[in-house]
């Protein structure tokens, strides 16, 4: 039965079409970003885990060294939020891979906050997060949202990858 399947052509198409799949399925897979490294920030009970941003990371490699490189990939709009009451604590977490290679929290209303560090775990006050200060003036400004960007450094000049997340004040 099956000769009589090949010799009509049927077979053959069935086969052709088999193999298109199985291409296509390997063509598929082989194209699929690995994962990037994660960074987690957690408010009380609240958690989120996010990837790097969009072309600001690549397998730990150097992603951007001028300031207009570093200034996209701290700019770039965060996937995931978290709201964060007076007085809480904001644990932010990165995967060894990033610990290893030293990260730092930026801040858009403080800049680096607490330097540098290679542990995997740190944690923020979340009420001088929301403060920025006018350079001219001195004067404190709270702000009801704010974007931390957890950022491999690495050594050298430039930025290894970029892991923004917005944080929203409640009231």
């Amino acid at each position: 039965m099956t000769a009589a399947l090949f010799s009509r052509g049927k077979g053959r198409r069935a086969a052709t079409a088999a193999c298109a799949v199985s291409l296509g399925l390997v063509a598929t897979l082989s194209a699929c970003d690995k994962p990037t490294p994660l960074a987690t920030v957690t408010v009380g009970s609240k958690t989120v885990t996010t990837e790097a941003a969009k072309d600001c990371y690549k397998k730990g490699e150097i992603v951007a060294k001028s300031e207009k490189q570093v200034a996209a990939c701290l700019s770039r709009k965060p996937e995931q939020s978290l709201s964060v009451s007076p007085g809480e604590k904001v644990r932010v977490g990165v995967d060894p891979k990033i610990a290893d290679s030293g990260w730092v929290v930026i801040s858009e209303a403080q800049g680096v906050v607490n330097g540098q560090t290679n542990k995997t775990y740190r944690s923020l006050d979340s009420d001088t997060l929301f403060e920025q200060r006018n350079p001219q003036t001195g004067q404190t400004t709270t702000l009801d949202s704010v974007t931390l960007v957890v950022v491999e450094t690495g050594e050298g000049n430039g930025i290894k990858g970029a892991w923004p997340i917005k944080l929203t004040r409640d009231a």
